[in-house]
């Protein structure tokens, strides 16, 4: 009698364990966090990409846009135009605790391959400034053209690239001597740089030219140039801005600003492949550490929009503050 109670409590126990079983296989393996500048709220949203759900609004300076968090995770940079500064929010307390000597109206920057050394455009005087991270402290600038903005480095951390929007040029910089060592003539208004992973390519989005510009980085030479045609939408409607690639260089997203759409684009024939609906006037983009999702933030609708990469559509819409800008992923 024991022996048959026994099984028959084994058995039940399974039973039990099953929807605890299949929910696990259900729920994704990890669920990662993203930070939204809101440019005109003066807040930073945080984004839950487990329940696609805003969990937290921080509190920030004036007019955030740029933001990235450290190589560490430790801080979220967040560069703040209207108060000339960039803020360092902890991503544990999620608290601002200092902030980096970033120069007048900082805009987008970028880290060295180490994390050590912050590189910050700066919109109103025309610079590049140049900040060591851990001491907080400013290590020089360097001058560019007029209206700097989009900021990458090289995958091997020995050229940065800087584009100018009103002197129309992608500025190659060296890393080790901070002088300019070659400008790229491109269309006009230049938002935002990628470099291909392999360092093949650096691909550059005019906003007003309504292109983006495919450059050899060892020969610094305009090799082809990507064009969007919208049934229905005027030209001057589709405005790319941000750049969103691949790891294996393969597929790359491109948001078009007002035309409401992500370009979705082949990567070696720069080819484009398929538009994608999302809110209205998307900015800026930055994948799930895992390559799962796409996350785009759209400035007049005030959202998130969430693509799924493998199946190339839009799952999911998130509402943030006000004229979301900027957009983060926590390291794994």
């Amino acid at each position: 009698m024991q022996v048959e109670l026994t099984i028959a409590v084994a058995r039940i126990g399974r039973w039990l364990l099953l929807p605890a079983f299949f929910a696990c296989l259900a729920s994704p393996a990890y669920a990662f966090i993203a930070y939204v500048s809101n440019e005109k709220g003066n807040t930073v949203s945080v984004i839950d990409t487990e329940t696609w759900t805003v969990t937290a609004t921080i509190k920030v300076g004036q007019r955030p846009r740029g933001i990235e968090l450290t190589r560490d995770g430790k801080f979220v940079l967040v560069a703040v135009g209207d108060d000339d500064t960039i803020q360092m929010i902890d991503t544990a307390t999620r608290q601002i605790v200092d902030s980096l000597p970033s120069g007048p109206d900082p805009e987008l920057f970028v880290q060295d391959t180490a994390g050590k050394i912050l590189y910050v455009a700066n919109e109103n005087d025309n610079t590049v400034t140049v900040i060591d991270i851990e001491k907080r402290a400013r290590l020089g600038e360097v001058p560019v053209g007029v209206e700097p903005e989009g900021m990458t480095i090289s995958p091997d951390g020995k050229t940065l690239i800087n584009t100018s929007e009103t002197t129309n040029m992608a500025h190659f910089i060296d890393t080790a001597t901070r002088q300019i060592v070659a400008n790229v003539l491109v269309d006009a208004r230049p938002r935002f740089a990628e470099f291909k992973s392999d360092s093949s390519e650096l691909w550059v989005s005019a906003e007003i030219g309504g292109t983006v510009t495919i450059i050899d980085p060892a020969k610094r030479a305009v090799t082809g140039k990507i064009t969007f045609d919208i049934p229905g939408l005027r030209r001057e409607a589709i405005q790319p801005v941000g750049i969103g690639m691949t790891r294996d260089g393969k597929t790359a997203f491109v948001a078009l600003g007002p035309a409401n759409r992500v370009a979705v684009v082949d990567a070696t024939t720069h080819q484009v492949k398929k538009y994608l609906l999302v809110g209205q006037r998307v900015w800026h983009m930055a994948f799930t550490p895992d390559e799962k999702y796409l996350l785009v933030t759209n400035g007049v609708s005030n959202d998130v929009s969430v693509i799924d990469v493998a199946a190339l559509k839009v799952i999911k819409t998130i509402q943030v503050g006000e004229l979301p800008w900027g957009i983060a992923m926590a390291p794994p």
